[in-house]
């Protein structure tokens, strides 16, 4: 497993166990929670190793059947982390802006991405040569806009299966949205927020970058796993078709293709 190269000590390290305030911490983060020091809760750093296996048995298991995960992450400390941490695995993300209706209204936010890739073309073949340079910086401006909103979900055709979450208070958008459409959820959940609103939980600090990175650097890790061994099974399933194939065609079957010789008889 991935996280047997994890230790309580790293996560320790890059501050996993601290949580928010006594005061702010939502009762049923009570399971997760070790103890409470100079009014700051303690995260259980043996449960979060726990809720890290369970949560990367789940992500192979989607993406070695080819599904994809939806990374999410839009706070200033977990935008850089989500961006390379999605793109190392291909997969989609959304860092910048969560667009209300980003999923349960995805074929409006497809229509807005084959606009972008229209201004592409538009601008790359020449096409618009006659035109201003002010209508065309009008133009490179709006791809930009495009881009740095939807620029991670550019290349999403079909709604993901599942969706990895930094900080499920501060997204809660895209936790409803994702729960609407029955996704499996997975997140980063601290001692402020309902563990019970995602599928998978990962009881961690959500608001330091340390802390960010340790844990999705796990999930990528999952997911690379996950993603060599479909790429195995897909592999050994073509040599098993190939070695049938060349077995050729099973006894009897041989010259189906040809139509059978009446046998002339003498009366």
């Amino acid at each position: 497993m991935a996280n047997s190269n994890i230790t309580t000590k790293e996560l320790m390290d890059a501050g996993v166990h601290f949580g928010h305030l006594k005061k702010k911490w939502n009762p049923k983060m009570l399971p997760y929670i070790f103890t409470e020091r100079k009014g700051i809760h303690l995260i259980d750093l043996n449960k979060t190793l726990e809720c890290m296996e369970r949560t990367g048995n789940a992500l192979k298991n989607i993406v070695r059947s080819g599904r994809q995960v939806l990374f999410v992450g839009t706070k200033k400390q977990a935008k850089e982390i989500v961006t390379s941490a999605a793109k190392e695995v291909n997969m989609p993300y959304v860092s910048e802006r969560w667009l209300g209706g980003m999923l349960t209204n995805f074929v409006t936010i497809r229509k807005s991405i084959k606009k972008m890739e229209s201004i592409d073309k538009l601008l790359t073949d020449g096409t618009l040569s006659n035109i201003t340079k002010k209508e065309k910086l009008v133009m490179e401006r709006e791809r930009a806009k495009l881009e740095r909103v939807l620029g991670g979900i550019a290349g999403l055709n079909r709604i993901p299966s599942a969706v990895f979450i930094v900080d499920i208070t501060h997204e809660h958008i895209a936790l409803a949205e994702s729960r609407k459409l029955n996704l499996t959820t997975f997140g980063m959940v601290d001692t402020n927020s309902d563990p019970n609103l995602v599928d998978f939980c990962i009881p961690a600090n959500d608001d330091a970058s340390k802390s960010i990175a340790i844990i999705t650097r796990y999930v990528v890790e999952c997911i690379k796993e996950g993603l060599a061994e479909r790429k195995t099974e897909r592999a050994m399933n073509k040599d098993r078709e190939a070695a049938v194939a060349k077995e050729g065609a099973p006894a009897g079957e041989e010259g189906a293709g040809e139509r059978p010789k009446r046998r002339r008889t003498r009366k």
